[in-house]
């Protein structure tokens, strides 16, 4: 049976190179390629791969971030991480005893990199205890968000933090709004706290994050509570938390000061 495997790599001649190693593998079926990590995430998400060849390092959306943007309910593919010299990725890659190369991909390694990928496609149970690998160390390797990808009908954005004014829980899903547009994300709030700098992003209420820089009006309300108005074409409005308010006084100071 054929390995339905993806190349996802930001530079031509890499993804090239690996086309050409790939050659004398014969179970090895190439059914594309991506050029970066939003292509990543629609390849993945629509192409049904059992192995991925990703990239680590691309620009914006790296490898990591396209696996935890996958759309939910997606199934993972077997990955195996291309990277430059990077001790941090490597110790994780071996602490977690996933596959993993060293570019410039070797012709040796790959042969056994592909010895062990058929071994645990051929073993339902080797391959859901890898991916399980592959999900908690995608999962744990949380670095700090200088952007996030959205979604926008059938297509997947890049959106600088800078063009943010809120991240809300809506339907069921956390939404970002910037001035212009609001789009679908896949990300939770939890998460989002965690990767975003506190100033100017702040728990505004357990259902909003919101970008200070983005607020137009702050309007007080009963009991020492605010509402917030952004500067968003709807002119969102955001109530802030008994718990919150004082965050809010504090903001105001600043900017009276």
């Amino acid at each position: 049976m054929k390995i339905r495997t993806l190349i996802i790599d930001d530079e031509e001649a890499a993804r090239s190179r690996l086309r050409k190693l790939l050659a004398p593998f014969e179970r090895i079926d190439i059914i594309g390629e991506a050029r970066d990590g939003l292509e990543a995430i629609e390849s993945m998400a629509s192409m049904s791969a059992d192995l991925v060849f990703l990239d680590v390092q691309m620009p914006g959306c790296d490898g990591f971030e396209a696996l935890r943007n996958l759309p939910a309910g997606t199934s993972w593919p077997l990955v195996i991480f291309a990277t430059a010299y990077d001790q941090y990725a490597l110790d994780a890659f071996a602490a977690n005893a996933v596959g993993y190369l060293l570019k410039p991909i070797d012709r040796g390694k790959l042969a056994s990199v592909l010895e062990r990928v058929e071994r645990l496609h051929g073993s339902a149970q080797d391959n859901a205890a890898e991916k399980s690998r592959v999900h908690a160390l995608v999962h744990s390797t949380r670095t700090e968000l200088k952007h996030v990808v959205a979604r926008f009908r059938d297509r997947y954005v890049l959106i600088p933090l800078d063009d943010v004014c809120v991240f809300k829980m809506e339907d069921g899903l956390v939404k970002v709004q910037t001035t212009t547009q609001l789009y679908r994300t896949d990300y939770n709030l939890a998460d989002l706290e965690a990767r975003l700098t506190d100033p100017p992003f702040f728990r505004a209420h357990r259902s909003a994050i919101v970008n200070s820089k983005k607020i137009a009006e702050v309007a007080p309300l009963i009991k020492g509570s605010y509402m917030l108005v952004l500067n968003d074409k709807e002119r969102t409005e955001i109530q802030v938390s008994e718990r919150q308010s004082k965050l809010v006084r504090e903001l105001l100071q600043l900017r009276k000061g």
